[in-house]
């Protein structure tokens, strides 16, 4: 028999898990903490838009890229607290819909694509599009008991927030360098319409659940975030660049181990 008992949430990232339990009615005062923090990142990313319009590029981007951070924390509050809620799941959703799809979307056209006023804006458009698709496409899968790539610790293309912060990649790269190549109308349309893509894809990508660093490696894993720390305050645009292609890099590692788990099952099954 299915289980027809709603799943709550709100839920900060893809990997973590759902949790089953029955609605309440109204919010209680446990639910309103993580919630407030949902609707922070809803404004911080809105808050980019403004500043891209007066031309303030760096504010614009470091307000999507705070609203990613208060995204990632939004649900292990709520966690935390006790507080979750359907209520909070929903809010979620449409909140990454309007900070890593809309506003991207706009302050990348504004920053660079508005030079290509019709393949510029179909781009942006793309961009935003494909990100409320993803997010749809994860509530519709909220209650789907059979999911392959989360059951193995991975997700289904990449998340719509990590979507957001490589778009930005030509970006970072243009801040660091001061090179106006990174900064061609064509090219970053057509990476935006990668990133779009990569977005709504089935490709299996790698989550904060399958990455366990040994235990022989826990100091210089420490050190390690430690310096990373040390040169965001240093280099940030050269740091959330670096981040940025190394994210990139490690989507071949996750799918070589995730086929390797895959054949892992199939053999298991055959026994």
């Amino acid at each position: 028999m299915s289980d027809d008992r709603p799943r709550i949430g709100p839920k900060s990232a893809e990997d973590e898990p759902i949790e089953t339990g029955r609605s309440n009615k109204g919010l209680a005062l446990r639910t309103v903490v993580p919630n407030a923090i949902t609707a922070a990142a809803l404004c911080s990313g809105l808050t980019g838009i403004k500043f891209a319009i007066s031309g303030n590029w760096s504010l614009a981007v470091f307000a999507i890229i705070l609203a990613g951070v208060l995204d990632g924390i939004d649900g292990r509050i709520a966690r935390l607290l006790k507080g979750q809620s359907r209520f909070g799941a929903e809010l979620d959703s449409l909140a990454d819909s309007l900070s890593f799809g809309m506003a991207p979307a706009i302050i990348f056209y504004l920053w660079t694509l508005q030079d290509l006023p019709r393949l510029g804006w179909f781009a942006s458009l793309a961009f935003a599009i494909c990100c409320a698709l993803r997010l749809a496409r994860f509530n519709a899968q909220i209650d789907t008991d059979e999911q392959p790539h989360k059951s193995a610790g991975f997700l289904t293309g990449i998340p719509a927030p990590v979507g957001a912060g490589l778009a930005f990649l030509p970006f970072y790269l243009w801040m660091a360098t001061g090179l106006e190549e990174f900064r061609l109308p064509w090219v970053n349309a057509i990476w935006m319409v990668v990133i779009a893509f990569l977005m709504i894809s089935n490709i299996a990508t790698l989550s904060w659940t399958s990455l366990r660093p040994r235990r022989q490696f826990r100091l210089e894993v420490i050190a390690f975030v430690g310096l990373l720390f040390a040169a965001m305050l240093l280099e940030p645009w050269w740091t959330i660049a670096t981040i940025s292609i190394g994210y990139l890099a490690l989507m071949p590692w996750g799918l070589v181990r995730y086929s390797r788990i895959r054949r892992q099952r199939a053999a298991d099954a055959q026994t």
